[in-house]
């Protein structure tokens, strides 16, 4: 049995998803975070980042969504979410999870809170933080061109539910992600899963659901 600590269609989303593939038993506690409840003591016990997600792992709190991720995959290896440690797809799975883990999902951050570190500087960083994000679908959606359908080739694995959390983020963005033919296609594929479905309904999403 899992807890996930979540906000609706934050990082949490991620992991989120990758317990609705696996069917693992858990149970949900959302965090309001437009309160301020992440920073509460009750929470920075759990998790002293003060951010979502967190994870009960065996009753243990856990928290950063790649490594979450990561680690569902492979404490529940029959649901085939991630190559096995001896897969030639391995390296390319590991990759690609770091990828979106160190150069796409930050630059997200530093677009919606350009001024929380610099507040003199945020009209730059978000700017250069829309020219990275820009390059990072460019980069995804030529590997798509060319080894898709999946992030993986012909295997679905939770490469593709990660691209699919941040896709949702650019929806509001000058360009969002699935203005890239391949990265649109693998969105549209991985909006008709019955995990996607169930998230949004769980979560109250309707936009871009």
């Amino acid at each position: 049995m899992y807890t996930l600590y979540y906000s609706p269609g934050a990082a949490s989303m991620l992991v989120h998803l990758t317990l609705l593939e696996i069917g693992a038993p858990h149970a949900l506690e959302r965090v309001d975070l437009e309160a301020g409840q992440q920073r509460s003591a009750a929470y920075l016990a759990l998790n002293p980042n003060g951010v979502v997600p967190t994870l009960l792992v065996d009753g243990v709190p856990h928290g950063e969504a790649a490594a979450l991720t990561l680690l569902l995959a492979e404490r529940h290896p029959d649901a085939a979410l991630a190559p096995p440690p001896d897969s030639p797809q391995r390296a390319e799975y590991l990759q690609w999870m770091l990828y979106l883990a160190n150069s796409l999902q930050p630059a997200y951050r530093c677009w919606f809170y350009p001024d929380q570190h610099v507040a003199d500087g945020a009209a730059g960083i978000k700017e250069a933080a829309r020219i990275g994000i820009e390059a990072c679908w460019s980069r995804i959606n030529a590997h798509l061109a060319t080894h898709g359908p999946h992030m993986l080739g012909a295997t679905f694995s939770v490469v593709d539910l990660y691209a699919l959390m941040l896709m949702r983020w650019s929806r509001n963005m000058p360009r969002p992600a699935t203005t890239w033919p391949h990265v649109a296609e693998l969105a549209a594929r991985l909006k008709t899963r019955p995990s996607w479905k169930r998230l949004c309904d769980t979560e109250g999403l309707a936009e871009w659901a």
